[in-house]
C-alpha cells in the first residue's frame, strides 16, 4: 500500500498519523507485502512531509511487513542524508526497510525553493545521487573516506520511482526495481514498463526486472457505494488539477453530474488505472491490470474518507487477490 496520510475535513494531523498506523496494521494483518509512504510538502491535506520519521513510526507499530518511502524526492535532500536517516532505519528494523527515490520536488515552486535553497538541479543530478547513495549504503571500501554511519553496509533496497520514461531507463541500468506511478499518472505506464524490461541490466541485488505499479482502488459492497465513496478522490484529483491541493471531502451523491465533460474527462484521465466498484468489479480490474502489466506487485492508493470503510475497502481488495494469487504468483503491496 502508498500512504499518503490524507488529512480529512473535520479531522487533524494527529488523526491522519493515527489512521496511517491503523491501516498499517489492518494491511499487515491482510497479508500485504509492504506499506509505503509518500513525500510531500506545503499540503493542507497530506500528512507524510517528514517521510523517513513516518517510516519509523509505522515500523515501530507493526511487526513483520516492509515499509519505505514511495519515495523519497531525492532533490530535497542530500545523499548522506538519506543514506543515514534509513540507515538508522534499517539498524532499528532488520531487513524490513526500502528506500524509494523519486526526482520531482513532491511541491509547488515556492517550497521547492525552500527545501533546495539556491540549488539548480540538473539532469545529471539525480542519477548522481542515486549512486552516491548506492555507494554510502553499500559497505564501506579501504580508503574510503566519507562513510554515512549508520548507514553503511545496511545495503537498503533501493527501488527507483517514476511517472516518465527517464527513471524507467535509469532503473533499467542500474538494474534497480522500479515503481511505476500509475496511481496519479498512468498515459505511460506500459511504454515505460516496457522500456524498463528491454533496457534491464542485471545487478547483484536484481537478476531480472521487477515492475510495481500504483493503483488508485476504491471498494465496497456494491458497485454504487464504490462510486460514491469514491467521489472524495474525485474531490482531491479536481482540486489538483485546478491547484487546489485541499483536505479529503466527505463523499457527496451526484457530484459526477455537477462536473463539466471537460472535468470528468481529466479525472477519467488522472485515474485511468483505477479499480473502483465492488468485489466483483474489484477482481475483474485487478485481473486486467495484471494481464495488461505483468507487475510483479499492485501497491494500492485507497484513499475513503472513513477509515473503517478503508479498511473494509483493503479486505474485499485481499479477497479479489488471493482469488488471482491461486492462478499465479504476484503480490500485492
Amino acid at each position: 500500500m502508498l500512504d499518503l496520510v490524507a488529512v480529512r475535513e473535520g479531522g487533524s494531523v494527529r488523526d491522519a498519523l493515527a489512521i496511517a498506523l491503523t491501516t498499517a496494521r489492518h494491511a499487515e494483518a491482510l497479508g500485504f507485502t509492504r506499506y509505503w509512504l509518500a513525500e510531500h510538502h506545503n499540503m493542507e491535506g497530506i500528512a507524510s512531509s517528514a517521510t523517513a520519521v513516518l517510516v519509523g513510526h509505522i515500523a515501530a507499530g507493526t511487526e513483520h511487513m516492509r515499509v519505505g518511502s514511495g519515495g523519497v524526492m531525492l532533490p530535497n535532500h542530500a545523499p548522506l542524508v538519506v543514506a543515514e536517516a534509513f540507515g538508522t532505519l534499517a539498524e532499528l528494523f532488520p531487513g524490513r526497510i526500502d528506500l524509494g527515490l523519486g526526482r520531482a520536488p513532491g511541491t509547488d515552486p515556492l517550497t521547492m525553493r525552500a527545501l533546495r535553497r539556491d540549488r539548480q538541479e540538473t539532469e545529471q543530478d539525480f542519477p548522481r545521487d542515486v549512486a552516491e547513495l548506492q555507494r554510502l549504503l553499500a559497505p564501506a571500501q579501504p580508503g574510503q573516506r566519507l562513510i554515512a554511519t549508520p548507514g553503511a553496509g545496511t545495503e537498503v533496497p533501493i527501488w527507483l520511482l517514476g511517472s516518465s520514461l527517464f527513471s524507467a531507463q535509469l532503473a533499467a541500468e542500474r538494474g534497480l526495481p522500479y515503481a511505476f506511478a500509475s496511481h496519479f499518472a498512468p498515459r505511460l505506464l506500459l511504454q515505460a514498463i516496457g522500456l524498463y524490461r528491454e533496457l534491464f541490466k542485471p545487478s547483484a541485488e536484481w537478476s531480472k526486472p521487477y515492475v510495481v505499479i500504483g493503483v488508485p482502488l476504491i471498494a465496497a459492497p456494491t458497485d454504487e457505494e464504490a462510486q460514491f465513496l469514491a467521489s472524495s478522490t474525485f474531490e482531491r484529483v479536481l482540486g489538483i488539477l485546478k491547484g487546489e491541493r485541499r483536505k479529503l471531502a466527505a463523499p457527496v451523491h451526484g457530484l459526477a453530474e455537477r462536473l463539466s465533460p471537460q472535468e470528468r474527462a481529466a479525472i477519467q484521465d488522472f485515474l485511468a488505472a483505477a479499480v473502483i466498484g465492488g468485489p466483483n468489479t474489484v477482481h475483474k480490474g485487478l485481473a486486467a491490470l495484471l494481464q495488461a502489466t505483468q507487475a510483479d506487485e499492485l501497491m494500492l492508493v485507497c484513499d475513503i474518507y472513513d477509515p473503517a470503510l478503508r479498511l473494509r475497502s483493503l479486505d474485499i481488495a485481499a479477497a479479489a487477490h488471493a482469488q488471482l494469487q491461486a492462478k499465479d504468483t504476484h503480490t500485492l503491496s
